[in-house]
């Protein structure tokens, strides 16, 4: 994945500070961490988010105050002073799976027929963890990679040779395009999206839901299931609302007579698009730092459809902002993939934010 368009626009502001960000690969590079599991199996995981404001300062993580109410859908861990590492997390990632997306037919691909995710959570596995032993802060801590051995995963500190390839997607998450123990470094693939109008990229690592896991190529992490939606303006909320399109414009919508060397529709969005390989759907985030102060990396999706009407009057365009999103909703012109209300589709991913652009 390209973000080109990145470059170009200024100013750059980066929130997840912890990480370098290669804008021409679309990839972030965190430190990588060591835990262990209650009955003392290894695992690795990176930090994005913290519900403590003067850690995310002193880290490079987004302050997110909204983490500390996801009692529901969280693990607990203590910290070992004496190893300086994490110990006593429960909850384990099986990383063997091997993604499958099978798009249903044209013109409507999207749901697709059959689905499985390349990495699933067992029904303890969050990747927002507590610290039981130090004053309750939580941590977005999602797992990267199982119980596997330092010297197997530095064989990938330069890269993945092809013949290592099936081994190396067995053992971590799917978005690591590179990771090494060596170093305590982990790349991940980023993901283009819009942000109150602005280009943002962002990690996305977890989701509660199959299909949505499958989907974005993420763990299927069914803890996350427990969390309340709805109400993310609300006291005690522990999400914040994330904006997705199913039937938005996609490459074969350029109109007769396009250059020839047209090959990208400027307005293309949505999910039918990107499951037929175009690119990222380009979803549309709420609130983030350093725009508003109800940032969670805990997005409730709410997923609409362009009315019939909507796609014949060619009323549809790219989206890149809520507010603009939800006066679409308020015309009629986008309503619940099955005609129905507008509102939350009971999903949450795990998508922390990584930097803004303008």
């Amino acid at each position: 994945m390209r973000v080109h368009w990145a470059r170009r626009l200024s100013p750059l502001v980066a929130l997840l500070t912890a990480g370098v960000v290669d804008e021409d690969a679309g990839t972030v590079t965190l430190p990588l961490y060591y835990g262990s599991y209650a009955d003392g199996e290894g695992h690795y995981y990176v930090l994005s988010d913290t519900s403590d404001e003067g850690n995310a300062k002193g880290l490079g993580l987004n302050p997110s105050a909204k983490l500390q109410y996801a009692v529901a859908g969280e693990t607990t861990a203590r910290l070992d002073g004496t190893r300086n590492i994490l110990v006593g997390r429960v909850g384990k990632v099986d990383f063997t799976p091997v993604r499958q997306v099978v798009p249903a037919a044209e013109p409507v691909p999207f749901p697709p027929t059959s689905f499985t995710p390349p990495q699933v959570g067992d029904e303890d596995y969050s990747p927002i963890v507590r610290l039981a032993n130090v004053g309750q802060t939580v941590y977005n801590a999602p797992i990267v990679a199982g119980n596997v051995s330092d010297a197997f995963l530095n064989r990938f500190c330069d890269g993945v040779p092809d013949h290592l390839r099936e081994a190396f997607e067995a053992a971590v998450h799917s978005k690591v395009v590179r990771i090494c123990p060596r170093d305590t470094t982990v790349t991940l693939e980023l993901t283009p999206g819009f942000s109150f109008a602005k280009p943002v990229l962002y990690m996305s690592m977890d989701s509660s839901a199959a299909l949505a896991a499958a989907f974005e190529d993420i763990t299927h992490a069914p803890a996350l299931a427990r969390i309340q939606l709805g109400g993310d303006d609300s006291a005690f909320s522990a999400v914040e609302r994330l904006f997705a399109i199913v039937n938005g414009l996609g490459n074969g919508d350029l109109p007769p007579g396009a250059p020839l060397n047209a090959t990208t529709h400027p307005g293309r969005q949505g999910f039918f698009s990107a499951i037929r390989g175009e690119g990222s759907p380009l979803n549309i985030l709420g609130g983030i730092p350093s725009v508003a102060t109800d940032y969670s990396p805990l997005w409730d999706v709410n997923l609409g459809r362009w009315t019939d009407y909507a796609v014949a009057a060619n009323l549809r365009h790219r989206l890149v902002g809520e507010f603009l999103y939800l006066g679409q909703v308020a015309r009629g012109y986008i309503t619940a993939p099955d005609g129905g209300a507008f509102g939350s589709s009971g999903i949450i991913v795990n998508c922390p934010i990584v930097q803004r652009f303008l």
